[in-house]
C-alpha cells in the first residue's frame, strides 16, 4: 500500500500504539481508539507533540475510528476481539480487517462467526501477528521502530484474497517488517514453542526464587535473560497461552519431558557426561539462531509459492508494484 491509506487502529497498547505511530510516520491517515479513557488521553497528547506530517486522531469510539477507514487493525487481547468485531459490524464497516493477536485460529473462528455470516459488508480479513512484543505494555511503551526487522505473520488461507494479502504485505514491509506467509494452524503450533511456552517457563523460573532473597541478590545474566518475559502483564500472558491451549499444552508437556531427562541425568552415577550429552543438541540449535538470511530472490505472488516460502522459514521483504511478484529471502542452511 502506498502512502495515503486511511487506517483505523483499535487498541492502543504496545503493538497497536507502535503501529499507529509507525503508519502515521509513513504518511498514512490514522484514527485510533482504545477502550481506556486514560490511554486515549495519552495518545491524544502524544499526537499533538508529534511532527505535523506524522500525527493521528484519537476517537471516542471504535465506530468513529473506522468511519472513514479503508483498513481496520484490531489490536486488542484475544478476550476483547469479539467485542471489537461486533462494534465494526454494528457500525457497518465495509473495509479490510487485519489483527495483531498472538493466536490466529481463534480469531479466524470469531471472524467467521461474526463477520462472514449475516449481512456483513466486510471487504475481507487477513489474520496477522507481528513477532515484536516486549515485556513492557501500554501506549507509553509504543515505539514507531518496533517492527523494523521483525517477523510479521500474515495468514494465507484457502479463502484469503491474494490481493488483500499482498496489499497488507506491501504495507508492513514498508515499515521494515519481514512478512512471513503461513496458515493460522501452522502459526499457532510454531508460536506455542517459541513464544507461549517460553512465557510459562520464565514464570516458573521466577516463581522458583520468589521467597529466596539470597538467590535474587545473586541473580545475574542467566536469570535476567531466562525470566525477562515473566514481567509481562499476567492477564495478557494468560490470554495468549490460554487462547492457544490446544497447541501450548502438548508443547509444554514436551518441555517437561525434556527437563525430566535432565533430572534423570543429575541423579545418575555420572551426571556430568550425561548432562553434556543432554545439553549438546540445544547448544547447536541456539548457536545457529537467528537464521542467516540467504540471497534475495523474486517469487511469483501465488499462494502456493508464498506458503512454501513460509514453511521453509523464509520471508517477504517487498511486493512488486504490479503485485505479480514478491522479493523474498530464504534462510541459509546451517553448516554441516
Amino acid at each position: 500500500m502506498l502512502p495515503g491509506v486511511n487506517i483505523a487502529v483499535i487498541g492502543l497498547g504496545l503493538v497497536g500504539g507502535s503501529l499507529l505511530r509507525a503508519l502515521a510516520t509513513a504518511g498514512h491517515t490514522l484514527w485510533g481508539y482504545d477502550v481506556d479513557p486514560a490511554t486515549r488521553a495519552n495518545a491524544r497528547t502524544a499526537a499533538a507533540q508529534a511532527p505535523a506530517h506524522a500525527r493521528w486522531r484519537v476517537m471516542s469510539s471504535a465506530a468513529d475510528a473506522v468511519e472513514h477507514a479503508d483498513l481496520a487493525v484490531v489490536a486488542v487481547p484475544l478476550p476483547a476481539v469479539d467485542e471489537v468485531l461486533h462494534a465494526l459490524m454494528s457500525a457497518g464497516y465495509a473495509g479490510l480487517v487485519t489483527d495483531v493477536t498472538s493466536v490466529k485460529q481463534p480469531v479466524r473462528d470469531l471472524v467467521a462467526h461474526r463477520l462472514h455470516g449475516g449481512h456483513s459488508r466486510l471487504a475481507g480479513f487477513v489474520g496477522g501477528h507481528p513477532m515484536a512484543g516486549r515485556e513492557t505494555a501500554g501506549f507509553a511503551a509504543a515505539d514507531a521502530s518496533l517492527f523494523v526487522g521483525a517477523p510479521w505473520v500474515l495468514c494465507l488461507e484457502p479463502d484469503t484474497s491474494p490481493a488483500d494479502w499482498l496489499a497488507l504485505a506491501d504495507l508492513f514491509t514498508r515499515l521494515g517488517a519481514r512478512v512471513v506467509p503461513t496458515t493460522a494452524a501452522e502459526h499457532d503450533r510454531a508460536v506455542a514453542a517459541v513464544s507461549h511456552v517460553p512465557h510459562l517457563v520464565a514464570a516458573a523460573l521466577a516463581t522458583l526464587v520468589a521467597d529466596d532473597s539470597l538467590a535474587l541478590t545473586l541473580a545475574a545474566g542467566s536469570f535476567r535473560d531466562g525470566t525477562r518475559v515473566a514481567a509481562s502483564p499476567p492477564a495478557l500472558t494468560a490470554a495468549m497461552c490460554g487462547g492457544n491451549a490446544p497447541a501450548v499444552a502438548p508443547a509444554l508437556v514436551t518441555v517437561t519431558d525434556v527437563l525430566a531427562r535432565a533430572a534423570e541425568a543429575l541423579r545418575s552415577e555420572h551426571p556430568i557426561p550425561e548432562l553434556r550429552d543432554w545439553l549438546a543438541p540445544a547448544a547447536v540449535v541456539r548457536g545457529a539462531w537467528p537464521p542467516r538470511p540467504g540471497s534475495r530472490l523474486d517469487l511469483p505472488a501465488h499462494p502456493d509459492a508464498l506458503l512454501r516460502l513460509g514453511r521453509d522459514g523464509g520471508w517477504v521483504t517487498a511486493v512488486a508494484a504490479d503485485r505479480r511478484t514478491v522479493t523474498a529471502v530464504r534462510p541459509t542452511p546451517p553448516a554441516a
